[in-house]
């Protein structure tokens, strides 16, 4: 697999499709690896006439860990509601950096850039520090980082913070993504057999429980983005479930409100997850936006 350096910092990607396509950089949320953009999904993607760009953001997959560096999650959380200050080993501009030294490590000079929850954000982010990069965003069940919108249901957030403890073995890691996914997904369609092997194929690839909680610190010490999405001049699709118990569908409604001319397109039923059931709509948007990128 592929890998390129930013200072101390080793990125693991691949790719789908022809490279003489136009990129879509897809980046993947907290403590996810790229693998959460399955394979199969990816292959619809470049079957659009794209090249598919996937990464491993730092603390997690098989990127950098940044072993031995302790925040306190707890303490962020805390400081954030309050609205306070809150300091980590890296922040979410740090992240986009990263997405661009993969794209320089392609020789790519703009992509369409797609990213779910944390990777929405980090998309965003993009968007805001590397405008001439970005042809087009997706932004899927994501946020501004405004405090008062996009907000978690309180027993969703007690079980994230759970899973940032480290389990003792395998199938207790195994037991406690499944049951986390449980809270999280999109009920009507949940399979828990595809889950617990997908829970089981991400933690044999890599476990980081200590790379999450410092993401975590990363969202929460990078504030609110409401300032700068406004600037935002690309073609822009926000998608966001109406079911979503992690990240509000207000997170959603605000991020199309505040980007000009972005369109929200809600997905009925939907939770925080990116199910088959769901990949038509991700399909469709990658389509429009590249249309209208094309179209300017």
């Amino acid at each position: 697999m592929p890998t390129t350096q930013v200072d101390d910092i080793t990125l693991h990607f691949d790719t789908f499709g022809s490279a003489q396509d136009p990129t879509l950089l897809l980046v993947a949320g907290l403590g996810a690896q790229m693998t959460s953009f399955e394979d199969e999904l990816c292959e619809q993607l470049a079957a659009l006439g794209t090249h598919v760009v996937r990464f491993d953001n730092r603390d997690a997959g098989l990127s950098t860990h940044l072993d031995g560096v302790e925040v306190d999650v707890l303490g962020a959380v805390s400081s954030a509601l309050g609205g306070g200050p809150v300091d980590g080993p890296y922040d979410l501009s740090d992240m986009a950096a990263d997405a661009m030294a993969v794209l320089d490590a392609l020789e790519v000079e703009t992509a369409h850039v797609l990213g779910t929850s944390m990777g929405g954000m980090i998309a965003q982010t993009i968007t805001i520090d590397h405008p001439r990069r970005v042809r087009s965003l997706v932004s899927v069940y994501s946020t501004t980082g405004e405090p008062d919108v996009g907000t978690p249901d309180p027993e969703v957030l007690a079980s994230m913070l759970g899973t940032m403890s480290p389990a003792e073995d395998r199938d207790a890691r195994i037991e406690s993504s499944v049951e986390l996914a449980r809270l999280i997904s999109t009920a009507w369609c949940f399979d828990e057999e595809r889950t617990r092997r997908k829970a089981a194929e991400s933690i044999d690839r890599a476990y980081n429980p200590d790379g999450t909680a410092r993401q975590l610190v990363a969202i929460l010490s990078s504030g609110s983005r409401a300032a700068h999405l406004p600037n935002v001049t690309v073609p822009t699709l926000v998608l966001h479930g109406d079911e979503d118990p992690l990240v509000n569908h207000s997170g959603g409604v605000r991020t199309a409100e505040l980007i000009p001319g972005a369109e929200l397109r809600t997905l009925q039923r939907m939770g925080h997850d990116l199910p088959p059931e769901y990949w038509h709509h991700v399909t469709g948007a990658v389509t429009d936006v590249m249309r209208s990128a094309t179209s300017v």
